[in-house]
């Protein structure tokens, strides 16, 4: 009898052993079945800049730039620019293994003529972007805060940073807001006090503007004229270091890996801290496609090379 409760009990064992195995097959099946249909399916860049989605978010003929994607990047938004079109927010999801056709998000249902420059929460929480009807006239901030299944109307933020022009918003792990003051043609930004911005304050750079900040706030990457050469008149991406005290490094370009005799702009980094993604343009027809490339090319920029993390990174 005691022999035959042994071997019950041997066999019960064996039975969760496999059951164990077989739940960890499926767990790593399922995320390696996930983790190739990130980004589109696209294969990652290194340290050479390829161009994004080609044909499906990169399409000839019309001007695609600003990019953001969700914290699981499972959703991308970005801004649509067509001749004779209105400028508008597109996204798409990662529904099934399969993203959708990317569509109009109209966030603002027609109540303001013109939607750019998306950016995704870290906390997946809102997307805040820019609302406009006339260019260099009204451009404000407004978001959408995350439904079960949807959006809510948009809501124009409630805050300092909106007494101005403004537009190019994003946001650090910590809730503070990185935007560029049109204006003044400046980066600016304002802390989050318990989920309200009631200060802004210049963020004291040399130079550069449609600045994007690191999860960490370690960098921050912005674009401006080149600054190497004073006969070229395109436009390049630099990135500023945030040193001990608080202060920034001057701007440093990203090199020629990046920055081509076109136009460079429009830079954002990914959730995960792995990419940057940027616009090119020429000057002929000023049309512009998504690039990336790995962060790999700001790190070997850092002063003394010392590595920073910024992947996963959410607030609260």
């Amino acid at each position: 009898m005691r022999n035959n409760i042994i071997r019950f009990l041997v066999l019960i064992f064996i039975i969760f052993l496999n059951a164990c195995k077989t739940e960890k097959s499926n767990t790593n099946d399922d995320n390696s079945s996930t983790n190739e249909f990130l980004y589109l399916g696209q294969k990652p860049p290194s340290l050479i800049p390829e161009i994004f989605a080609p044909g499906v978010i990169s399409i000839d003929g019309r001007n695609e730039s600003n990019i953001s994607f969700s914290p699981e990047l499972d959703e991308v938004y970005f801004t649509v620019n067509k001749k004779d079109e209105e400028i508008s927010i597109f996204f798409s999801k990662l529904k099934n293994n399969k993203w959708t056709p990317a569509i109009r998000a109209n966030f603002t249902k027609g109540r303001k003529k013109e939607e750019l420059y998306p950016f995704v929460s870290l906390n997946n929480k809102r997307i805040y972007f820019t609302a406009l009807d006339s260019i260099f006239s009204d451009e404000k901030i407004w978001y959408v805060n995350r439904l079960d299944d949807s959006w809510s109307d948009a809501i124009q933020l409630d805050s300092p940073l909106n007494d101005d022009l403004v537009f190019y918003i994003n946001q650090a792990e910590n809730g503070d807001l990185y935007y560029t003051n049109i204006s003044k043609r400046k980066m600016y930004y304002a802390q989050n006090k318990n989920g309200s911005f009631p200060k802004i304050q210049e963020v004291e750079i040399e130079f550069g503007h449609h600045g994007f900040i690191s999860p960490s706030q370690d960098y921050l990457l912005v674009y401006s004229q080149n600054k190497e050469n004073e006969k070229r008149k395109d436009f390049d991406i630099y990135v500023c270091f945030k040193e001990k005290e608080g202060k920034w490094t001057k701007p440093i370009s990203l090199g020629n890996e990046v920055n081509s005799n076109l136009n460079e702009g429009c830079p954002s980094i990914t959730p995960d801290g792995k990419y940057v993604f940027f616009t090119r343009s020429d000057d002929k027809d000023e049309l512009s496609n998504l690039y990336w490339v790995s962060t790999e090319i700001i790190e070997k920029l850092r002063p003394n090379n010392k590595m920073t993390t910024t992947t996963n990174m959410v607030y609260k």
